[in-house]
C-alpha cells in the first residue's frame, strides 16, 4: 500500500514527532507531581538520559511511546507497510539501546522502571500507578 501523503508532508508530519515531553510522559509527571513525588527531568548525567529520574528512591523512569521502541504484542507497534527495512532497523536500534543504558544504569546501583505508553491510556493507569507507587515504596523502605 502506497503512502496516503507525498514526501514533504510526510517529513513534515514526522518533524513534529517529539522525544521529550510527549503526551505520555507528561501525563505521568501530572499524577507523579499530584502524588507528592518529586523528580528530575532527562538527566543528561545518566546513560541513556531517563525521561524521570527521582534521586531519593535512586529510579530511572522510562516513559516509552510502544511504536518508537517496539512494544511486543501491543496494537500500538505496527511496522510500516512503507520502507519497512528501514524501520525494522530504526526500532531495532532503539530497542538495544534502551537494553544497553538500561544494563548500564543497573551497574550504577540504580533501579529502573520502563513504563509503555499504553499502559498510560485510561483503561489501564489504575493498575500501571499502583504497580509504580509500589515500586517505589518498596525501594524506599530498602
Amino acid at each position: 500500500m502506497a503512502d496516503v501523503h507525498d514526501a514533504v508532508t510526510r517529513s513534515y508530519n514526522m518533524s513534529r514527532i517529539k522525544g521529550k515531553n510527549t503526551r505520555p510522559e507528561l501525563v505521568l509527571r501530572r499524577i507523579l507531581h499530584a502524588y507528592g513525588f518529586r523528580y528530575r527531568l532527562h538527566v543528561a548525567g545518566l546513560p541513556g538520559r531517563p525521561d524521570i529520574v527521582m534521586p531519593a528512591y535512586r529510579t530511572a523512569i522510562f516513559v516509552h511511546g510502544c511504536f518508537w521502541h517496539g512494544h511486543q504484542e501491543c496494537r500500538y507497534f505496527v511496522i510500516p507497510k512503507t520502507r519497512t527495512e528501514w524501520w525494522t532497523d530504526k526500532i531495532n536500534r532503539n530497542i538495544a539501546n534502551d537494553k544497553n543504558a538500561t544494563e548500564r544504569l543497573k551497574k550504577l546501583g540504580w533501579k529502573i522502571v520502563t513504563i509503555w505508553e499504553c499502559e498510560l491510556k485510561p483503561d489501564k493507569i489504575q493498575k500501571t500507578l499502583a504497580k509504580l507507587f509500589g515500586n517505589l515504596q518498596k525501594r524506599r523502605e530498602a
